[in-house]
């Protein structure tokens, strides 16, 4: 009996933590249902089968709600606890402080309760309502009660109403673990039962179903049951109990439910019909056979109860992970909180730079691609072209040409060609500011912990961005300063090393004489340039053509040069920066910061608040789940 008493409590205690979760089967939730898993005995019957009779006979106290029409419109799971004596007594989940010792109290709370969740109407909820009951004249057992089965649908119910019930009872009895108790009046045609019809779709093989036969002393005189109570008529792995509700008129006169039941004894001991299986007749048998299939059903099952409840605990510990812990109380927590958030924001964002996230290689992809592209880009053959040259050198003489080398042209050209570096300069800063904007967005996305926070989300990530901002102007300053370098100080070995000029009026390219003093007044056209530009009279194009070379050949070392400097001054102000004071003045505000400032911060969303504080519960539920099962188990042991 210990064992018994602890099996089918324990399993009492978790349907009833079940329902305080919102957790009664059926649900669409992503967890497993505990409550699916758990035996149940659920009494299916048609309207006026004779079910509320027979769960009042069971329990020895008329306490269900009576009526017209559907009276019960949620289920009622009805949970017996056998005392040693005493007062009996009966305690509702939704009122766990609470004795009631006057049962038609019980009833009305059970109109009222049904009545808070659907209405006055004629509704039906899927929301059961818990109902202990404690007495020395019952078993211990657990019945859900559900709404009767109807076809048609009466005034004041919903069209809808045949189908609403037959689907939540189907709910029910669908359950592999659930034993069914079909309820059937007697003096119907079995064929034509609700309860069986339902009970063979949905268990054909009747491993699960216990077949009640109410009303027999209401059958036609001549006639008897005897056909479905020995099994001919319709066969069960389970024996049929037949059973003698109590009579209107008893019902009226509030006959005590004890004498029913030794008169329903008497009944079938009497009976010539009867006789040879009045042991086996009567709700008192029922309950008692009842509970030893139950208790035998939850021992058969707790392996796989164990299981699922150890897969629940894994999944909730799991989803409690993602959805991190809750949010601290003192200020200091909270500090410390937001600081672990930004130190794993920082971490991933330091792996997308390293490589050990993508995202860092389109930095490089900047330096070897953009830049040079855009250094092999840059308009030098319009600059160094022969009238720019020309141009250009000519002015810088002024009145007097150059004797030797044009050194104010060769500057002007130099300082012209270098200008045109700023842009490829000033754009590479520009890429890897974007590229770095985009892995703080892309990091932010990536730290889990960040999710539930969409305020410290938006603020570190403002934080982070106007710290680029800084890092990109100087940045940008670094690289002009590099291009105004090589402007101010050109390199003077350079053209140095170039050959030197030959005489502009030298021998021709072959043999002959020497030219004249006149030929040197008045050279050749072609070597004279234009005659209609009187810059271009002083010198021939082919001099021009050496100073725009040379120049050329120079702009090509610089931009040799800048193409190793540029990256190396970016990497340096806005790369390395980025990973070692990216939120370093983040750091330095967020510290002066009050608890109310932080918790604003740190304002989750509600709806991931409720689902930790859900799941917290649920998970608490399995684990205390466990623990009694546990110690049933070695009790048994």
């Amino acid at each position: 009996m210990a064992t018994m008493e602890s099996l089918i409590g324990l399993v009492n205690r978790i349907q009833r933590a079940c329902t305080a979760l919102g957790d009664y089967g059926g649900g669409d939730s992503a967890l497993s249902s505990l409550w699916d898993a758990l035996p149940s005995v659920v009494v299916v019957g048609g309207q006026s089968s004779g079910k509320s009779s027979v769960l009042e006979s069971i329990v020895g106290r008329d306490f269900l709600p009576r009526g017209s029409g559907i009276v019960t419109r949620r289920p009622l799971v009805l949970q017996l606890h056998m005392t040693d004596g005493g007062e009996e007594y009966a305690e509702f989940g939704h009122l766990p402080r609470r004795r009631f010792t006057d049962f038609s109290l019980v009833r009305q709370e059970i109109q009222d309760e049904t009545d808070r969740i659907t209405g006055k109407s004629k509704q039906i909820s899927p929301i059961p309502i818990h109902l202990s009951i404690y007495s020395p004249n019952v078993v211990n057992l657990t019945l859900i009660d559900l709404p009767g089965l109807t076809k048609v649908a009466v005034e004041g119910q919903p069209e809808s109403i045949v189908e609403d019930i037959e689907k939540m009872v189907r709910a029910y009895v669908d359950k592999p673990n659930s034993i069914i108790l079909a309820i059937s009046p007697a003096n119907q045609d079995i064929a034509t039962s609700d309860a069986m019809k339902l009970a063979k779709e949905v268990d054909p093989s009747g491993e699960r179903t216990f077949g009640v036969l109410t009303k027999l002393d209401l059958m036609d005189r001549g006639t008897n049951a005897l056909d479905v109570l020995e099994g001919r008529a319709y066969r069960l792995q389970h024996p049929w109990v037949g059973i003698v509700n109590r009579s209107q008129a008893d019902i009226m006169k509030n006959t005590d439910m004890i004498f029913a039941r030794r008169r329903e004894q008497e009944y079938f001991y009497t009976s010539p019909d009867y006789g040879h299986l009045a042991s086996k007749m009567g709700s008192v048998y029922l309950a008692k056979l009842l509970s030893q299939h139950l208790e035998s059903v939850i021992k058969a099952k707790i392996p796989g109860i164990i299981a699922l409840i150890n897969k629940g605990i894994e999944e909730m510990e799991a989803e409690l992970d993602r959805l991190g812990k809750p949010i601290a109380v003192d200020e200091g927590a909270k500090l410390y909180t937001i600081l672990e958030l930004c130190r794993a924001f920082d971490k991933i964002f330091k792996e997308h730079l390293d490589g050990g996230r993508p995202g860092g290689e389109r930095i490089y992809g900047v330096f070897d691609n953009q830049l040079p592209a855009a250094l092999r880009k840059l308009p030098f053959d319009r600059h160094l072209s022969l009238p720019n040259v020309r141009k250009i050198v000519t002015e810088s003489d002024g009145y007097q040409p150059h004797l030797i080398a044009p050194e104010q042209g060769y500057r002007r050209l130099i300082e012209g060609s270098l200008n045109y570096f700023r842009g490829p300069a000033e754009a590479s800063v520009d890429a890897v500011h974007f590229v770095l904007n985009e892995l703080v967005r892309k990091s932010i996305g990536e730290t889990e912990p960040l999710r539930r926070f969409p305020t410290l989300q938006s603020t570190l990530a403002a934080a982070a961005g106007e710290a680029l901002e800084k890092f990109r102007v100087e940045g940008k300053k670094t690289v002009s300063r590099l291009v105004e370098m090589e402007s101010s100080y050109l390199t003077v070995d350079f053209f140095r090393r170039l050959p030197q000029e030959p005489e502009k009026l030298g021998p021709g390219p072959g043999p002959g004489p020497a030219p004249s003093p006149a030929d040197r007044r008045n050279p050749p056209s072609s070597d004279r340039g234009n005659p209609a530009d009187p810059l271009g009279e002083r010198y021939g194009d082919a001099h021009f053509r050496r100073i725009g070379s040379n120049v050329s050949a120079y702009i090509s070392m610089v931009s040799d040069t800048l193409r190793i400097t540029i990256p190396k001054a970016v990497v340096y102000c806005q790369v390395k920066e980025a990973k070692q004071n990216l939120l370093h003045y983040f750091y330095t505000q967020i510290g002066r910061k009050e608890g109310k400032q932080l918790g604003e911060l740190l304002d989750e969303d509600p709806s991931l608040m409720s689902e930790r504080l859900e799941l917290a519960k649920r998970l608490e539920l399995y684990k205390g789940a466990r623990d009694e099962i546990d110690a049933v188990a070695s009790v048994r042991s």
